[in-house]
């Protein structure tokens, strides 16, 4: 057993009620999301779709963080009813939620059934224990047809993992505290 913001945790995946749980600490494991009871999944936690933008502009990553350049994000919009076309071509997308990592806790993100149905898929990176933050994902609109995407709908899930053992240093990279 390990203990996660004062809550007292089986090692491996974090389970809807571990999940409650570290919803209602202090800090929140999650905080923004629209409908709890919708979101909490049996092992995990859906996150919602809040903007998404485009690519421009050329990337660098080097080793370290000093030559690293992220390209522009060009947003775009919803339809007036929240909606939103897309063609086939990769996307940024930022979720409604922020996540904040107790040192004993990491995440994957993987992308709802239903998207990878329609022809689309959502890559993520690893939720480092320690982490704070609003995150993005990048879409990739596979199907030739393209998708039509509702503003706050579910697109992504979490799947939280305790530690062998909490880590002495969370992370500490740029990306901490990101709100966009």
């Amino acid at each position: 057993m390990t203990e996660n913001n004062g809550v007292e945790l089986q090692a491996g995946v974090i389970s809807r009620e571990g999940l409650r749980a570290l919803i209602a600490s202090d800090p929140p494991l999650l905080a923004g999301y629209l409908d709890l009871e919708e979101q909490l999944q049996p092992n995990g936690f859906d996150l919602t779709l809040a903007d998404i933008g485009r690519h421009h502009g050329r990337a660098v990553i080097g080793r370290s963080n000093a030559e690293r350049v992220l390209p522009e994000i060009e947003e775009l919009g919803f339809d007036a009813d929240g909606w939103i076309d897309l063609t086939p071509g990769i996307y940024h997308i930022t979720y409604n939620e922020t996540v904040t990592l107790p040192n004993g806790l990491m995440a994957l993100g993987r992308p709802r059934s239903s998207l990878a149905r329609s022809g689309a898929a959502i890559h993520t990176a690893v939720w480092d224990a320690g982490y704070s933050g609003r995150s993005t994902s990048l879409l990739h609109v596979i199907n030739p047809a393209g998708m039509r995407l509702r503003r706050n709908a579910r697109v992504a899930q979490l799947v939280f993992m305790t530690l062998a053992e909490a880590t002495t240093q969370g992370y500490a990279g740029i990306y901490q505290h990101e709100n966009r």
